[in-house]
């Protein structure tokens, strides 16, 4: 793993909101605009692109956690702005982000979000054991 940012640092992230984000499922739409759940698939992003510059050629980041306060809507046709902050990277490589969520100054969301560094080998072994009763 790279040690190349600071805690502090920042990365920013710019999504439009389409109706693929909004607040739907099986039983239909709840409402028309941007869904708990697609602010984590988007803030996991935020974090994942400090994880993008900190691999080395034989490792891969793994989400392990995410939280997510949503303080307001976004609208469909709207573009969110994420801003993640660098709070933590350990050295087994655990990289922590906080983020907050803004369409303007207006906020969105808050939340922190963990991903982990391991080799490419090591997450192919868990996934295996996994499938085959090892672990649970």
């Amino acid at each position: 793993m790279k040690t190349i940012f600071q805690i502090g640092d920042k990365k920013e992230y710019q999504h439009l909101v389409t109706l693929d984000d909004i607040a739907q499922f099986k039983s239909g739409t709840v409402h028309e605009v941007y869904s708990t759940f697609s602010i984590a698939r988007d803030a996991e992003w935020s974090g994942r692109l400090f994880v993008l510059e900190m691999l080395e050629s034989h490792e891969e980041g793994i989400g392990v956690s995410i939280n997510v306060q949503h303080h307001g809507p976004a609208f469909v046709g709207e573009t969110v702005n994420f801003i993640a902050l660098l709070d933590e990277v350990t050295p087994n490589g655990k990289v922590i982000t906080s983020y907050k969520v803004q369409v303007g100054e207006r906020l969105i969301a808050t939340g922190i979000q963990e991903q982990r560094i391991l080799p490419k080998e090591k997450i192919t072994k868990i996934f295996e054991d996994v499938k085959n009763g090892v672990r649970k």
